[in-house]
C-alpha cells in the first residue's frame, strides 16, 4: 500500500536513540540486574494533592468536552507561573494547553513552518525534534553546541546559518542532553538576530524549574521580541507528571488563535480532569519541584564526583535538568557501540547521543532518575567498563 511522504520524514537517525533503552528495559523486565539510566522519567511519586484533584474532578463529572486551548482557570494559572520568568504580565489568552510539551512543539511548528522553509536548531538536540520538523516539510539546519564552550550557544553560528529561507530558530534551555542553561545575554542576542531577519524564536523550556543555583533565563523575557517568541513547557519534569501529558505554549495572541484552530481539528479539547490536576499542581504542589531540583543537583554531583578520575570517560556538571553528559571519545568507539558494550558488559543502560546530532557523537547521556545508591553503583560499573575501552 502507498503511504504519504511524511512517513519517511518522521523516521530518521533520531529513532536509534531509543535502541539501548529498549534493550535495557527488556532485560530488566526479564529479571536481569540492569540499571536503566536512559530516559527522563522522574522516579519521584506524583504529589497526592495532584492525584486527589484529578480523581475529585472525574468524580464530579468533569469527563466531557473542554475548550480546545484549555479552561480559563488553567490558562490563568499557567500565565501566572510563567509571568515571573517573562518579567512581565502574561495574559491567559497568550496561553494554549496541550497534552505535553512534545505536542505543543509539534503544533507550533505546524502553524509556523512549511515545505521550503528552514529552521535553525542548536545540536545535539533532543532526538524527536528531527521528526517534528520533518513532519512540516521544513529543512532542519543545525548549528553546533561545542564541548569546549560547555555546550553554550555561539549566536554567531546562528547568524551564519541564516538564509533567505530561514523561518525560525528553535532552542532548548536548559538543554537536553547537555545540561547547558543559556544565559539572558545569549537570549537577548538571539532576539535581536531574529528581529533583524524577521524570524520566530521558539524556546523549549521544559526544564525551567530544574536549574541549579541560579534563576532560569527565559526567551519570554527578551525585550522587544514579544511578538515573535513562543515558549513551550510542561509539568512533566517539574511535578513528576509525565503520564498526565500536561504541557503548554505561550506566545502572541495571534499565534494562540492559530493553535486553537489546529487543536479544534485534532483534539477538540483535553480532558478536564487532567487540566484540573494541573491547576492543583501549579497552585499547591511546588514543594515537590524544590525537592526534585535539589535531588537532581545532588545526584549530578554524585555522578560527576564518581567519574571524575575514571579513565576513558569525561563528565561535566550540568547547569540544570536531569542528565549528565559523558564524553567517551577517548575510547575510539561510536557512542552507540560504547553504550551497547556497557549494557552487555555491566548491565547499565545509558543513551548514546550521536543520534541527537553531530556534536553529540562520542557522548552518552546518563539519566539521574535513580537514587544516589543506585547511581553510585552504576558509576562503579561505568568506570570499570570505560577502563576496558581505552586502546
Amino acid at each position: 500500500m502507498r503511504y504519504a511522504s511524511i512517513t519517511n520524514r518522521l523516521s530518521g537517525k533520531g529513532s536509534r536513540a531509543w535502541h539501548v533503552h529498549d534493550l535495557a528495559a527488556a532485560r530488566r523486565e526479564a529479571g536481569e540486574d540492569v540499571i536503566a539510566l536512559t530516559i527522563g522519567d522522574p522516579d519521584f511519586e506524583t504529589p497526592s494533592a495532584i492525584i486527589e484533584a484529578m480523581v475529585a474532578s472525574a468524580r464530579a463529572g468533569r469527563t466531557h468536552y473542554s475548550p480546545s486551548t484549555g479552561y480559563p482557570e488553567l490558562r490563568e494559572a499557567i500565565a501566572a507561573r510563567v509571568s515571573p520568568y517573562a518579567g512581565r504580565a502574561i495574559a491567559s489568552d497568550e496561553v494554549a494547553f496541550f497534552p505535553g510539551a512534545q505536542a505543543a512543539l509539534y503544533a507550533v511548528c505546524t502553524v509556523l513552518l512549511e515545505a521550503g522553509d528552514e529552521v535553525i536548531v542548536p545540536e545535539p538536540a533532543y532526538a524527536t525534534y528531527e521528526g517534528v520538523f520533518g513532519a512540516t516539510g521544513a529543512t532542519e539546519v543545525r548549528v553546533p553546541l561545542r564541548p569546549e564552550r560547555g555546550f553554550h550557544l555561539d549566536v554567531d553560528d546562528v547568524r551564519r546559518a541564516i538564509t533567505v529561507r530561514t523561518r525560525a530558530v528553535v532552542i532548548n534551555t536548559p538543554q537536553n542532553p547537555t545540561g547547558a542553561a543559556f544565559g539572558a545575554a545569549t537570549l537577548a542576542a538571539l532576539g535581536e538576530l531574529c528581529a533583524e531577519h524577521d524570524l520566530w524564536l521558539v524556546s523549549d523550556e521544559v526544564y525551567a524549574e530544574l536549574v541549579f543555583g541560579k534563576a532560569h533565563a527565559s526567551a519570554l523575557a527578551i525585550s522587544g521580541a514579544e511578538g515573535r517568541v513562543c515558549a513551550i513547557s510542561s509539568l512533566s519534569k517539574s511535578h513528576a507528571m509525565t503520564g498526565f501529558r500536561h504541557g503548554w505554549a505561550v506566545g502572541p495572541t495571534e499565534l494562540i488563535q492559530h493553535l486553537d484552530n489546529l487543536l479544534s481539528s485534532m483534539l477538540f479539547g483535553s480532558p478536564a480532569f487532567i487540566q484540573d490536576a494541573g491547576v492543583a499542581a501549579l497552585r499547591h504542589a511546588d514543594d515537590v519541584t524544590t525537592h526534585m531540583r535539589d535531588a537532581y543537583e545532588q545526584r549530578a554531583r554524585v555522578v560527576v564526583d564518581a567519574l571524575r578520575d575514571a579513565r576513558g570517560i569525561t563528565v561535566r556538571m550540568p547547569e540544570g535538568g536531569m542528565f549528565v553528559l559523558a564524553d567517551v571519545r577517548e575510547s575510539g568507539l561510536d557512542d552507540l557501540e560504547w553504550a551497547l558494550g556497557l549494557l552487555a558488559a555491566e548491565g547499565v543502560g545509558v543513551l548514546p547521543t550521536g543520534s541527537f546530532g553531530t556534536s553529540g557523537e562520542g557522548h552518552v547521556r546518563i539519566g539521574l532518575a535513580a537514587d544516589t545508591a543506585t547511581l553510585s553503583e552504576a558509576c562503579r560499573r561505568i568506570a570499570r567498563y570505560a577502563e576496558t575501552t581505552i586502546s
